[in-house]
């Protein structure tokens, strides 16, 4: 718990700078003379939640368990998300040939980047390993990774899949249902056997 009214500064600034240094910390900041747009600008910084001193103990109490719960929530996702990432790193991908070696270290060099990447290879030679570690050696690594096999659906079904549709667009479309370009939205989308869509679904 922070004052809003700091001796060397604002305790609405100060929940940027810890937000910053350290993302699992939950701060709740207190105030005598609570206003809107400092409110609004607490939470927008990160805060969990700005409240009027002199408060209902009965009503502060239970929020800093609520905290001090998504706090704990916060480094429990954080260490599922590095043994994913450990998962599917590059370090997973095992070989000392050097066409490996030069596929994995272009592939490192790309996950970096927000270009599309395209992965080519027979069946069953690890395009998608490659994806997965491109995917979460990246920015968007907390992000989703949807996997579409676009060889298992008939081009009617495939163009649903992909970008949705609303209900009522067909029959049997009893509801909207979002496309997978929607569902990876600021992650990654890998198209396996994409040489199976239709010409008119590829451009």
């Amino acid at each position: 718990m922070c004052d809003v009214f700091l001796p060397d500064g604002n305790g609405v600034d100060l929940v940027l700078a810890i937000k910053k240094a350290a993302p699992n910390v939950e701060v709740i900041l207190l105030t005598a003379h609570g206003n809107i747009p400092d409110g609004v600008q607490a939470i927008k910084n990160g805060a969990f939640d700005y409240i009027t001193k002199g408060d209902d103990n009965n009503k502060i109490i239970p929020l800093i368990s609520r905290a001090v719960e998504k706090a704990r929530m916060n480094v429990r996702l954080e260490k599922l998300e590095k043994k994913v990432g450990q998962t599917y790193s590059f370090d997973s991908i095992l070989g000392e040939s050097k066409v490996l070696k030069d596929a994995v270290s272009l592939a490192q060099k790309v996950s970096g980047t927000d270009v599309p990447v395209l992965l080519t290879g027979e069946t069953g030679t690890g395009k998608e390993v490659f994806a997965q570690a491109i995917h979460y050696s990246s920015k968007r690594a907390r992000q989703n990774f949807v996997a579409v096999n676009c060889s298992s659906f008939s081009k009617e079904l495939l163009e649903s899949e992909m970008f949705g549709h609303k209900a009522g667009s067909f029959t049997g479309a009893l509801k909207d249902k979002k496309g997978l370009f929607e569902e990876a939205n600021n992650g990654t989308i890998f198209l396996d056997e994409i040489g199976e869509m239709a010409f008119e679904l590829q451009a």
